[in-house]
């Protein structure tokens, strides 16, 4: 932070420390357009499909009536192309006239009427990502007391078209001024991923002073390309990322892929497994009116769910690498774990994998565990501290386990 006077810096945080809020004990789950919309605001050729509220209502009511909202997928957020080219005679933001005629205010209603919450996008910048007004420096007050008169429940703060010294100053100055407005809004920010994502240019203790969640990362892409560079970027950086994270304050390796066309069944379920060890928050960004029932019944694996959900709040690691397979493990309460076994093969035949639990490091077995296959829903039998567990993986497939200590 040598961009910014230290002075100053502490005096924006005195009013803006947002794990006082209370909010994202656990991450959060929920859904966004961009992965499978993008910026598509032809309503004319595709009136179900562009960014609209048409579209938006459409998600919610999925959300609310398909059982989703009661395995915890909460938040529906606006992502970039919602807002008018300019903004209103008080110089506020507002909505495209013609895809949301009842402005956003309405929308945010609509949205808590279903029981959910509902997020907004904007970005630190002249523009946002894909041209749209962005929030700046002068602006930054405005825009928060719009999104809380308007019933925002989460914002998002991208960062296209801003510099290091304007992200210094103006990632905490929103986080101030969203405490200001009297609502409570979750604070994710994108302030690390422009920065490459580590010290000595990304202060993780102050992020988690000033953001709930926050993009580390660069943009995933619907590729195993793009899901396999992110999962090796946080074992990599494991030492620096794992203990920024908590209860209120989040990694994001960005929204899951799952449900879209770019990922094989094998390697969706690796993005869910380690999001879940990862504490990652869970935005799924598919089409869930045309959702394939297998897509469907991971994102809706209720053991994946608590392993995610885990109110401890500690991130898991990378505990071993040798060949094509990686280990990560996540404690969780209660004595309890998460195993993932990713296999990084790219054969056509799965691979024994031979282990115990003196070798996944479980020092605290006093009798043994039950052990079950979470993304095959079985359960695998009970285990003395000695014994050996084996099992295949798949090639650029995963085996999630869930580990239950022996009363």
């Amino acid at each position: 932070m040598a961009l910014l006077p230290l002075m100053f810096v502490l005096g924006l945080l005195a009013d803006a420390s947002s794990l006082d809020n209370g909010l994202l004990r656990t991450p959060p789950m929920g859904w966004v357009p961009w992965e499978h919309f993008r910026c598509n605001t032809d309503c004319e050729k595709e009136p179900d499909n562009c960014i609209s509220e048409r579209l938006i209502k459409m998600m919610v009511d999925r959300l609310a009536e398909d059982g989703w909202k009661e395995l915890g997928y909460k938040y529906v957020n606006l992502d970039d192309c919602w807002a008018a080219k300019e903004r209103d005679s008080l110089g506020r933001l507002q909505a495209n006239a013609s895809r949301f005629p009842s402005g956003i205010k309405a929308l945010a209603d609509y949205v808590h009427a279903k029981g959910l919450k509902f997020g907004i996008y904007s970005d630190l910048g002249n523009l946002t990502c894909e041209g749209y007004p962005g929030t700046t420096l002068d602006t930054i007050e405005t825009d928060a007391k719009t999104f809380a008169e308007w019933g925002v429940d989460m914002l998002k703060l991208d960062g296209c078209f801003s510099n290091s010294s304007a992200r210094a100053a103006g990632y905490p100055k929103m986080s101030a001024a969203l405490n200001k407005t009297g609502r409570w809004i979750v604070y994710s920010c994108s302030w690390p991923a422009y920065e490459g994502g580590l010290p000595p240019k990304v202060n993780y203790t102050l992020l988690g002073q000033i953001c709930n969640l926050w993009r580390n990362f660069g943009d995933i892409e619907d590729s195993w390309g793009s899901l396999s560079r992110i999962i090796k970027w946080y074992g990599d950086h494991q030492d620096t990322l794992q203990p920024a994270a908590g209860p209120g304050r989040w990694n994001d390796p960005d929204m899951l892929l799952v449900g879209n066309s770019g990922l094989s069944l094998e390697q969706a379920k690796v993005q869910l497994a380690l999001w879940a060890i990862l504490a990652a928050p869970l935005f799924m960004s598919c089409n869930l009116r045309t959702i394939s029932a297998e897509a469907r019944d991971l994102l809706r694996n209720p053991l994946l769910i608590y392993i995610d959900q885990d109110p401890l709040g500690v991130p898991g690691r990378r505990i071993a690498k040798s060949g094509q397979f990686e280990v990560w493990k996540r404690g969780l309460v209660d004595h309890q774990y998460g195993i993932a076994v990713l296999n990084n093969g790219t054969g056509q035949t799965p691979r024994p994998f031979v282990t115990s639990l003196d070798l996944l490091h479980i020092l605290d077995c006093k009798t043994g565990y039950k052990i079950y296959n979470v993304l095959d829903r079985s359960f695998l039998g009970e285990y003395r501290c000695n014994a050996t567990l084996s099992f295949t993986v798949a090639p650029t497939g995963v085996v999630l386990l869930f580990l239950r200590p022996l009363s």
